[in-house]
């Protein structure tokens, strides 16, 4: 009897902690299998035609992938639209800097930029300046170039500035006023339709193509 007593004990001794072992393993698993599923933080879902952030007194930059600063973006009050991907924003501020050094400026009562602020509509007293260009070697001056109105629609990179509303130009001291515009500055290209009026100042520089 002691002897069958001394045998179960060197068993259990032996497969004891094998057992343990086992077990523990089986409630791990079984406490994995029967917890519950945790909770996934959702953030709410924004409406279409609503902000999901907004910034006032802020300035945006965008640089190129050789880190040259291309535009920058500031106003009063901004407001991003996700379903969009757009800014919107308030007293509006813009400087657009060409691959040259020409610098562009914009202002206007409200803007409606993209992501990267390489197109940009421009409503209430919009204002689009393109600074005056020395004259280089193998190209000729360029006189300062401002385009006015109620609504301008500029693509900065492609140096694009069009309207479908009544605008102003002034190049150097000539002055265009016409129902509807396109400018091409890469091209050189002025497109006026509509009513279309110009003033030639004398000694001024000539109209644009």
């Amino acid at each position: 009897m002691m002897r069958r007593m001394l045998q179960a004990v060197d068993w259990l001794s032996l497969y004891l902690p094998v057992l343990l072992m086992g077990l523990l393993a089986l409630g791990t698993w079984w406490l994995v299998r029967n917890a519950p599923t945790p909770l996934v933080a959702t953030a709410p879902k924004v409406a279409a035609d609503q902000p999901d952030y907004s910034m006032k007194t802020f300035a945006v930059k965008s640089f190129d992938a050789k880190g040259r600063l291309q535009s920058e973006v500031q106003g009063d009050t901004a407001r991003h639209f996700p379903a969009t991907d757009t800014l919107e924003i308030d007293k509006a501020r813009m400087r657009s800097i060409a691959l040259d050094g020409r610098l562009t400026f914009a202002t206007s009562d409200r803007a409606l930029s993209n992501a990267d602020g390489s197109e940009v509509q421009l409503f209430g007293n919009a204002i689009v300046t393109r600074e005056a260009v020395p004259a280089r070697q193998g190209a000729s001056a360029q006189p300062r170039l401002e385009f006015r109105g109620e609504f301008l629609h500029a693509f900065t990179q492609e140096e694009k500035v069009r309207s479908n509303q009544p605008v102003q130009l002034t190049r150097g001291s000539d002055r265009f006023t016409a129902d509807a515009m396109e400018y091409n500055n890469l091209d050189q290209v002025l497109q006026l339709s509509g009513r279309v009026r110009g003033m030639l100042m004398p000694g001024g520089t000539a109209a644009p193509k």
